[in-house]
């Protein structure tokens, strides 16, 4: 299946065509290049502008779409990773550690995915064993004790849902994480940055503020999933994406979401240095909204947020 934006791309590679021959070549194509960049333009906003939830999802699941890791190392001045849940293991699906943000400590936990198919494999496509949980609510409850703003990146299909994971507590991990972090007496910013798939999203997402990139998804299961169950028929999974209401518009309007970070046109692969700028402006905000609340104030908080949905 091409993807929904493939004109916009094929304009952009003859762009980028015509501008290495002229260098090249010597040649001028001055007159041609700013035609096909006005054409480009226009058909940026008639695609871009007109997206359902599938091309959402598409622009979500981008192989190039920036990482946990991509972030840190733009938004933060200086990032420290650790590693380990303290009971003999490390998952490389969730990184986190301590870095400075705008000048303030916080501890930075995140999904990663590889970049490669070697990497995929090291990290398990993104998708965290119990250890990754654990290791998570470690590095949470370090930053409880030394008074450190929380920030978590969501970018997962979900849990890893083999048998090793579950007979190592895969479902109490994610439990677990869901009852501390409820009470955790700093402040929790979540960011959506690409898929937030079922409880393996949920397991570092229990938040004060949840932020979303434009084209990212937060969903209880893929649209796949959806379809196959309710129709027999994963094929049908751009019908389900649409009746599912996962995207971050439609999660904005149900006050799931508490904001929108807007992306790069065409998606935040496209520019990741932009992309990060975007990110760090909206959430050095929401934090400075936080920072100054009582423990007591953020309790009560967060939980009326969550009481509040579905309403």
């Amino acid at each position: 299946m091409q993807p929904f934006d493939q004109p916009v791309i094929a304009l952009r590679e003859k762009i980028l065509e015509l501008h290495d021959m002229a260098e090249t070549q010597g040649l001028d194509f001055k007159e041609e290049l700013q035609l096909l960049e006005e054409r480009l333009h226009r058909l940026e906003l008639d695609i871009y502008g007109n997206m359902k939830a599938w091309n959402r999802v598409q622009l979500a699941r981008h192989p190039e779409r920036p990482t946990t890791l991509d972030y840190i190392e733009s938004i933060c001045e200086d990032f420290i990773e650790l590693h380990g849940d303290r009971h003999g293991y490390d998952d490389a699906a969730i990184v986190g550690g301590i870095g400075t943000l705008n000048g303030r400590p916080v501890t930075i936990i995140g999904h990663q995915r590889g970049k490669d198919t070697k990497e995929n494999i090291r990290r398990n496509f993104g998708m965290p064993h119990p250890e990754g949980y654990r290791k998570a609510l470690r590095l949470m409850q370090q930053a409880e004790k030394f008074n450190r703003p929380i920030i978590t990146f969501i970018d997962t299909k979900g849990a890893y849902p083999g048998r090793a994971a579950e007979e190592r507590g895969q479902s109490e991990a994610i439990a677990k994480n869901l009852f501390e972090m409820a009470g955790m007496t700093v402040p929790i910013i979540s960011i959506v940055i690409g898929e937030g798939g079922s409880g393996g999203a949920l397991g570092i997402g229990v938040c004060d503020q949840l932020l979303m990139l434009e084209n990212s998804t937060y969903s209880v299961i893929s649209p796949e999933g959806a379809a196959a169950l309710l129709w027999k028929d994963a094929s049908l999974a751009e019908k389900a994406a649409e009746s599912m209401k996962i995207t971050a518009p439609d999660l904005l309007r149900l006050g799931i979401a508490d904001a929108i970070i807007p992306e790069v046109v065409g998606g935040a692969h496209l520019d990741v240095s932009l992309q990060a700028d975007k990110l760090k402006t909206v959430l050095v905000q929401k934090l400075e909204s936080l920072v100054h609340l009582t423990k007591e104030e953020l309790i009560e908080q967060r939980t009326e947020k969550y009481h509040q949905i579905g309403t």
